[in-house]
């Protein structure tokens, strides 16, 4: 073949090869361009008492120090369930002012989610349990109950609103889910050193969903989610055949609170389904 005519022939050969890669090219090119960048993981704050921090459930962070904070505690949980990412503030024996002066810096404006569990110390519900648990003739089970109840109703309503507020105007894009209180009793009391009539009881159970009332009312105004524990811990109360909350305990303090079944079986398959939806 004469070298010039070799020459056109190879180089129609070389064009068609060329052609024929073209769609392979414009194939690969947009995997490349399109590959997503490695997702970070939402930011979930857990604000709260002792009901969030996980006292009840007798294993407790060597950081979180007196605040008892622990990783079977719900917030722990929902967090590793989502794969979010956890700032946990909670402790044992907060009330709306310490939450608002200790915890709340860590909810910031890019915060995607928050729960916050307060209000059961504001209201001394550990002193009114601490006196109902003696006998009638030498407590004022009912006096307590009376004080708490109108501090619930007349007092407590406006702590909340300030707190809430806050959280609001930190985070206005964050799912926020306030969690409320289960009953403790359900008319029977096993623990030899509490003397709980089944009339204190009821009024005991009545002031938890007054409290949950509140609560919710607050938590509603705010447009935040509310996790109301009532029906979950039907049956599973202090001295039922299983319980998810204790009786008097040693060390006392992990007295009237959820263990470790609480966490995992009562407030996580609650608060879960609620802390979702974050832009």
């Amino acid at each position: 073949m004469p070298a010039l005519a070799r020459s056109r022939f190879v180089g129609k050969r070389l064009r068609l090869a060329i052609v024929g890669l073209l769609p392979v090219l414009a194939a690969l090119v947009p995997l490349t361009v399109q590959a997503p960048a490695h997702a970070v993981a939402p930011s979930y704050v857990a604000l709260g008492d002792s009901y969030a921090s996980g006292v009840g459930t007798r294993t407790y962070t060597s950081e979180s120090g007196s605040c008892q904070r622990s990783t079977y505690a719900y917030p722990y949980l929902v967090a590793q369930q989502k794969g979010y990412t956890l700032t946990f503030k909670a402790c044992s024996g907060a009330t709306t002012s310490t939450v608002t002066s200790s915890q709340l810096s860590a909810v910031v404006s890019t915060t995607k989610y928050v729960t916050i569990s307060v209000g059961g110390n504001d209201a001394g519900f550990s002193d009114v349990i601490t006196e109902c648990a003696q006998p009638g003739w030498m407590s004022d089970c009912n006096g307590a109950i009376d004080g708490a109840q109108s501090f619930i109703n007349n007092t407590l309503p406006t702590r909340l609103n300030t707190l809430y507020a806050s959280i609001k105007s930190r985070a206005p894009s964050a799912v926020v889910v306030v969690t409320g209180y289960p009953r403790l009793f359900m008319g029977e009391d096993c623990n030899a050193a509490t003397w709980f009539s089944p009339a204190e009881e009821t009024r005991l159970n009545q002031t938890a969903d007054l409290l949950n009332a509140k609560l919710s009312a607050a938590a509603s105004a705010k447009g935040f989610k509310f996790a109301n524990p009532t029906s979950k811990f039907i049956g599973h109360a202090v001295c039922d055949s299983t319980e998810w909350l204790n009786g008097l305990s040693n060390p006392i303090s992990e007295s009237y609170h959820p263990n470790k079944l609480g966490h995992s079986s009562g407030y996580t398959p609650l608060v879960s389904p609620l802390l979702v939806g974050a832009a």
